[in-house]
């Protein structure tokens, strides 16, 4: 399990994960600045402990590198919430909490995933020879 990321590996990650394509350090940071006062060498750093971390991977390109993320943000946070479930002691009634404090917008794209990860409904061969036969 990752463990979560800090503020300022969230700000970066946002970043890398949203332009979903190899991004370079000065990239990163002229972005951020838009935000904060921060420095080329400090964003130079955030990147290399995220490759140290394997949550980007990196090419040379010239004297710098160009970095891109090795999974979604989609599976950062389906990676969180699968730790901090099973870490509890009752987890269905940790699913019960978590459902509670969803959003009716929320309940539907829930609703949606599960319907996905289930696939296609598929017709029992028995029950359809039984009632058929009749």
């Amino acid at each position: 399990m990752p463990r979560p990321l800090g503020e300022l590996e969230d700000a970066v990650m946002t970043r890398v994960w949203k332009w979903n394509r190899p991004v370079t350090v000065r990239e990163v940071l002229e972005d951020l600045q838009q935000e904060r006062s921060i420095a080329y060498t400090t964003v130079m750093t955030v990147l290399d402990n995220l490759h140290q971390k394997g949550w980007v991977r990196r090419e040379a390109e010239g004297r710098a590198y160009r970095y891109e993320a090795v999974s979604t943000r989609a599976a950062y946070a389906a990676a969180l919430m699968n730790d901090a479930w099973s870490q509890s002691d009752n987890p269905a009634a940790a699913l019960v909490a978590f459902f509670g404090m969803m959003s009716e917008e929320q309940r539907r794209a829930l609703q949606d995933a599960v319907r996905i990860v289930q696939g296609p409904p598929v017709e029992n061969p028995d029950s359809a020879t039984r009632d058929g036969g009749r």
